[in-house]
């Protein structure tokens, strides 16, 4: 007879199937994506937990992290249903700049989005129209999209609210918003420079079309939606800055005042908002707490610190970081890694795990977002393309973050 599995045996054997999901983007022959992935391991563990379904969501889900990406979710899709994100695109393009000048427009725009209102986000709304501003100003599409998906990965680094993992990170570790801002800036800083420079070697110094033509017609745009988006957005930032209130209860409060709306249904925000990412963040949560409850992690890390090589070591904890970011994604590396980490690891691993989507196309989501409405378009930017293009730069700003850690 085959000896019944343990419920440890069984625990692990789906995380192991998770986090191969993780990798393939789904699992062969079935409908399912990242999210259906995590969402079926957390049903099938928690049987094998033998604890009730409130002490498990006690335990494992990070309710904090949850309400924070929730909340900037609402934010956003206010943003995008006022026409915030395509107003201010084109009104730069619409300036009389040189193809290099526009780059770095493009560049300072999506970095500068992204740190606010997500990377993901503004690729989803800013790709269609620097498709639309390529072809108008005669330039190549490859370097503007490629600049967006990774400006928008570099912008997101800068602050603990700009992608999904370093909001869990900075609401698992409590990091201070201010002081993570101070140190990631000059890694952001110097790898959006680097951007700019690799890409600009392709573009032209001058071009015949200078700017958009006039009769181009501009994005539609709700000047007071996108002005209640912006002073939820800039109140936000100063509670962030300047007090101690948590986070995640300030950031559900802007989420309150933006759906109390004569304009807006709420249906209409609520479709915006990504809840297969949040299906994702409980499945894994689940998933990874079980793994836990195992022993086997710490039995894992006690191996490696027995060899000399500690999680907490830089020449550990950076390979595998960007390892892992680009084979299961960053939001599951960061899971897998946060808990054998503490505050003082917290700014690199943060750096760490969003620099280093950069550099394949299935390393950030934001990147995927970008390739497949271009695609849409019929633009092709394929994983070879995107490798030459951004690969150089992903290196580069991993590097700097290193080096310029804090």
């Amino acid at each position: 007879m085959v000896p019944a599995l343990s419920a440890d045996t069984g625990i692990a054997i789906v995380f192991a199937v998770v986090y191969a999901g993780m990798f393939l983007g789904g699992l062969p022959k079935l409908r399912l994506d990242r999210s259906g992935v995590a969402l079926l391991g957390a049903i099938a563990v928690i049987p094998m937990l033998g604890e009730s379904v409130p002490d498990i969501a006690r335990q494992a889900i990070d309710l904090p992290t949850l309400v924070l990406l929730f909340a900037f979710m609402v934010l956003s899709a206010q943003m995008q249903l006022g026409g915030f994100y395509g107003a201010v695109l084109w009104r730069v393009s619409a300036w009389p700049l040189s193809p290099r000048a526009l780059l770095a427009a493009l560049i300072a725009v999506a970095a500068l989005l992204a740190a606010v209102f997500s990377n993901d986000v503004v690729c989803l709304a800013l790709t269609p129209l620097g498709l639309r501003l390529a072809r108008v100003r005669g330039l190549p599409p490859l370097p503007m999209l490629v600049a967006l998906a990774c400006a928008a990965n570099i912008g997101s680094a800068a602050t603990l609210i700009g992608n999904p993992q370093n909001m869990l990170i900075g609401a698992t570790l409590r990091l201070d918003f201010a002081t993570y801002l101070h140190n990631a800036l000059p890694a952001v800083g110097a790898s959006l420079l680097l951007l700019w420079a690799w890409l600009a070697r392709g573009l032209p110094a001058q071009a015949q079309k200078a700017s958009v033509p006039v009769d181009v017609e501009s994005p539609p745009v709700d000047r007071w939606q996108c002005a209640k988006g912006l002073i939820v957005a800039l109140a936000l930032m100063a509670v962030f800055l300047f007090t101690r209130w948590p986070h995640e209860v300030a950031a559900l409060v802007g989420a309150g005042v933006l759906l109390l709306s004569r304009r807006l249904h709420s249906r209409e925000v609520m479709a915006y908002v990504d809840w297969p990412l949040l299906l994702l963040f409980i499945g894994l949560f689940v998933v990874n707490h079980a793994f836990q409850q195992t022993g086997l992690p710490a039995q894992a890390v006690a191996w490696l610190q027995g060899q000399g090589w500690a999680l907490t070591d830089l020449a550990v904890l950076a390979p595998l970081t960007v390892g892992l970011s680009n084979l299961v994604s960053n939001v599951p590396a960061v899971m897998l890694l946060l808990p054998h980490l503490d505050a003082a690891q917290g700014t690199l691993l943060a750096l760490l795990s969003t620099l280093a989507g950069n550099l394949l196309l299935v390393g950030s989501i934001a990147n995927l977002i970008v390739a497949d409405l271009a695609a849409k378009q019929g633009v092709s930017m394929g994983w070879r393309d995107h490798l030459r293009l951004a690969a150089p730069v992903a290196v580069g700003s991993v590097v700097f973050a290193l080096l310029l850690r804090p």
